[in-house]
């Protein structure tokens, strides 16, 4: 059966991943960029922009295994727009004609609406569904590859104590954000069902990887 995992998903120190104040201009709210200038660097990076250069390392050999074997994502409704965007009929997402997923994605909302194909192999469905009930779903959509979970923080917390991911990189950078949404609460004695490694580089940021011990 394909995995669940969550890819370069990135935290502050004190457990954040996102700010607060998220809006049309400010995704990530107050923190604005900062959470993933470590990301921003890397050849990776570079390379879905369309540019040369940028880092190699550690760094970029975590940031490129986002899409390897991905087959669908999940997100929640606050990664795929700013508070209120249900309420335009003609909202297609934050990414422009073209999104970087190039798969089906499966958006979390409790006001659902037609899909919308994109250039590029991205067509965006939205679902009122708990995790189980998604997952089923991105799982007959994904042909057998695994299932990237996009995030925000609390639609991965909440997959997360279900016992559903199987694997979770996570980025903890130097930085302390105060407020906005953390990723870690209620998720008490998690390292019980997970293999946990640590590797931090030379940018500052130390990657953490779970890995499901139920496999």
């Amino acid at each position: 059966m394909s995995d669940v995992r969550v890819q370069n998903f990135t935290i502050s120190l004190d457990g954040f991943g996102t700010g607060a104040g998220q809006a049309a201009d400010a995704p990530f709210g107050h923190a604005g960029e900062r959470l993933h200038e470590w990301m921003y660097a890397t050849r990776f990076w570079h390379e879905m922009g369309g540019a040369r250069g940028g880092s190699l390392g550690a760094d970029h050999a975590f940031a490129a295994m986002h899409s390897a074997g991905i087959g669908a994502e999940i997100m929640g409704a606050g990664k795929f727009g700013p508070p209120g965007w249900q309420d335009d009929p003609g909202y297609k997402g934050a990414w422009g004609p073209n999104p970087p997923f190039h798969t089906p994605v499966f958006v979390l909302t409790h006001r659902p609406r037609p899909p919308i194909e994109m250039q590029g192999g991205t067509t965006f469905h939205f679902l009122d569904a708990s995790p189980a009930e998604a997952l089923k779903t991105a799982r007959q959509a994904a042909g057998g590859q695994d299932i990237r979970l996009g995030g925000g923080p609390s639609v991965v917390r909440d997959f997360l104590t279900e016992g559903l991911v199987d694997h979770m990189h996570v980025v903890q950078v130097p930085l302390l954000l105060g407020r906005g949404v953390r990723l870690w609460d209620g998720l008490e004695s998690l390292e019980e069902a997970y293999d946990i490694e640590a590797v931090s580089t030379p940018s500052g940021v130390t990657h953490l990887t779970f890995t499901a011990k139920r496999r």
